[in-house]
C-alpha cells in the first residue's frame, strides 16, 4: 500500500480473500489488468471506475476501487454503483467526479440518509469525467502498444489543501538519505529517512489509521488518512504502535523502526499522497 512504481514481481494474487467490490492498495508489481483478472471483471470496467488512474503510472499505496460483477460502467454513463459502507451521495459524487444533486436526482426513491450497505443507484458522470475515463482507455491501450520508458518527470498532484501546511517530519532525530524523486531508471522513489538510533515514528498530522499490517518488501507499514484526501506513509516499520481504525493526533507515535542490515541504518520509508497520488513530503512538512 505505498510507494514507489510498478517494478516486477508477484502483483494482484499478494492480496487475501476477494477483492472484487473492495478499495486495493497498489502493490510492488501489480497491473490493472492483473487485479481485473483476480477479481474477474472486465478490464475496462476496471478502467472506468478509477477515471483519474493512469495504467502506466501505478504507485504503490495508490488506492484503487475494484467493482463487483454487479456494477456496470457504460461509456456514456450512468453508472450502476453499488453502496459501500460510509458511502453518501456527496461521496459517490466526488469519486467520479460528478454532482451530489445529479446523483440525488437520478435516485429519487432513494433519501440521501438512507442509502443501504450494498444498495446499487445510478451515478450520472459529469463530461470531465467521461474524458477522464476515454484517457484511461487511450493511455492502457498505448501502454500495451510499445514498450514502457524511463520518465524523468513527477506526478503533478496539483495544488495542496490548505489543511496539508505545517505538518511536522515524521522523526524527531532524522537525516534525509533519500529525497523523493525518480532513480536513474526513472522510477519514482518515496523518501528515505534514517535516524541514529531505535525511533518511534510519529504522526505528521491529525487524522485515521487506514492501514496497519505487513506488506510485501515494505515489512510493517501504516497508513493515515487526513483531512481533504491527504494519506501519509510509514514503512520498514519494526513494530507497529497503531491498528486500523485508531483515530491519531500530530505527534503521535505510529511505529518503532529498527535496524536494517540491508542499509546498516535505522531507516524509515515516508511517503504522502493526495487523492493517491504522490506528493514530496518536502511540499507540506515543516
Amino acid at each position: 500500500m505505498i510507494l514507489a512504481g510498478c517494478a516486477g514481481g508477484p502483483g494482484a494474487g499478494g492480496y487475501r480473500g476477494n477483492i472484487a467490490g473492495n478499495w486495493i492498495s497498489i502493490q510492488r508489481g501489480d497491473t490493472l489488468g492483473e487485479i481485473a483478472k483476480r477479481a474477474d471483471v472486465p478490464l475496462l470496467r476496471l478502467q472506468r471506475f478509477n477515471p483519474g488512474v493512469d495504467a502506466r503510472r501505478l504507485a504503490i499505496g495508490q488506492r484503487i476501487l475494484v467493482p463487483t460483477r454487479r456494477e456496470r460502467a457504460p461509456g456514456g454513463g450512468p453508472y450502476r454503483y453499488q453502496v459501500r459502507p460510509g458511502d453518501t451521495f456527496t461521496s459517490i459524487a466526488r469519486l467520479f467526479g460528478s454532482d451530489p444533486r445529479r446523483v440525488q436526482a437520478a435516485n429519487p426513491d432513494t433519501a440521501a440518509n438512507a442509502l443501504r450497505v450494498g444498495q446499487l443507484i445510478q451515478v450520472p458522470l459529469s463530461g470531465s469525467t467521461q474524458q477522464a475515463s476515454a484517457a484511461a482507455r487511450r493511455s492502457s491501450s498505448a501502454a500495451a502498444a510499445k514498450p514502457a520508458t524511463s520518465r524523468r518527470e513527477l506526478p503533478d498532484p496539483g495544488a495542496m489543501p490548505a489543511s496539508a501546511k505545517g505538518w511536522r517530519w515524521p522523526l524527531d532525530d532524522y537525516k534525509v538519505s533519500r529525497r523523493y524523486g525518480t532513480d536513474a531508471r526513472g522510477t519514482l522513489q518515496p523518501m528515505l529517512l534514517s535516524a541514529p538510533g531505535d525511533s518511534q515514528a510519529r504522526a505528521v498530522a491529525d487524522g485515521t489509521v487506514r492501514f496497519a499490517d505487513s506488506m510485501r518488501q515494505l515489512g510493517r507499514v501504516v497508513i493515515i488518512h487526513h483531512a481533504d484526501n491527504m494519506q501519509s506513509v510509514y514503512a520498514l516499520c519494526k513494530r507497529l504502535l497503531v491498528k486500523d481504525g485508531d483515530r491519531v493526533s500530530q505527534g503521535s507515535p505510529v511505529c518503532d523502526i529498527g535496524y536494517r542490515h540491508d542499509t546498516g541504518r535505522y531507516d524509515l520509508l515516508f511517503d504522502v499522497r493526495h487523492g493517491g497520488k504522490p506528493v514530496d513530503p518536502e511540499r507540506v512538512l515543516r
